[in-house]
């Protein structure tokens, strides 16, 4: 009996690290789908957003899922196809937005969410 607790509770784990894999490998390719595949899968994550600031449009929402993924600055630049001084400049809209102080680090104000 305890056997069969532990492959259940492997193949949950490989469940999830399939989701995770698929979530970056989305990211990456900067697909349109991300949004919505990260929706079904975390979707406390946009309920905590929203609760913060409701008026987030879907393309500061993908922004957010790359920071939730720990992308850095230089690997949202390279997957959104802009400079990354463009993205340090998100990252600051965005920390006013949902007011976020500069002294917090914002890859584990994300991770706290």
């Amino acid at each position: 009996m305890r056997n069969e607790k532990t492959e259940f509770n492997l193949e949950d784990l490989n469940q999830k690290i399939f989701v995770q894999d698929e979530i970056l490998a989305l990211a990456k390719e900067n697909s349109p789908r991300l949004l919505n595949k990260f929706r079904l899968v975390e979707p406390d994550f946009f309920n905590k957003l929203s609760a913060i600031q409701p008026n987030l449009k879907n393309s500061e929402l993908i922004f957010c899922i790359y920071l939730k993924l720990n992308l850095t600055t230089k690997e949202i630049a390279t997957y959104t196809f802009v400079t990354p001084k463009a993205i340090q400049n998100r990252k600051n809209r965005l920390r006013k937005k949902l007011n976020i102080a500069s002294e917090v680090d914002i890859y584990k104000w994300f991770n706290d969410l």
